[in-house]
């Protein structure tokens, strides 16, 4: 597994994050998240934390209740999505270069912050399983984007 890799499945993840990180409101977010992955190759390198902007629009909300990614190397999917006015809960499968299953849980701390964790189990090619978990905190920064787009969001059932 690549670098690259790991970080497009981190882009993944934070968007998710973020996603239902929102307290319904459209705008710029900004993600701080930390990554562990158990089973992971002795070659990759620490992920530490990350932080990263987040354009959310009204229809990520009214879908997710934030921004959600479906991010270049995988295609993924949410199903049983179940949103609240205190959080969202909701499955998590992709598939590409590495197939993926997890759930996402967010709770709408205040109206401007949310806190989610992203748990997912991944196969890698040459048949290694890794359990990854993602932590994240969301802070709104405002109604204007700037240059940050929004993200594509992922296909539901």
């Amino acid at each position: 597994m690549n670098k690259s890799y790991v970080w497009a499945v981190l882009a993944l993840c934070i968007a998710s994050l973020s996603a239902q990180a929102q307290s319904r409101k459209p705008g710029l977010w900004e993600v701080t998240s930390s990554m562990s992955m158990a089973g992971m190759p002795s070659n990759m390198p620490n992920m530490g934390s990350h932080t990263t902007q987040v354009c959310v629009t009204q229809a990520m909300i009214d879908k997710y209740g934030g921004p959600t990614s479906n991010p270049g190397r995988g295609n993924c999917q949410m199903t049983d999505v179940s949103l609240t006015a205190s959080g969202m809960t909701a499955k998590m499968s992709c598939s590409g270069q590495m197939n993926m299953t997890g759930t996402v849980q967010t709770t709408f701390v205040d109206a401007n912050t949310t806190k989610t964790t992203v748990t997912m189990t991944m196969t890698s090619p040459n048949g290694q399983t890794m359990n990854m978990t993602t932590q994240a905190t969301a802070t709104y920064k405002g109604a204007d984007c700037g240059s940050v787009q929004p993200m594509a969001v992922p296909a539901s059932n």
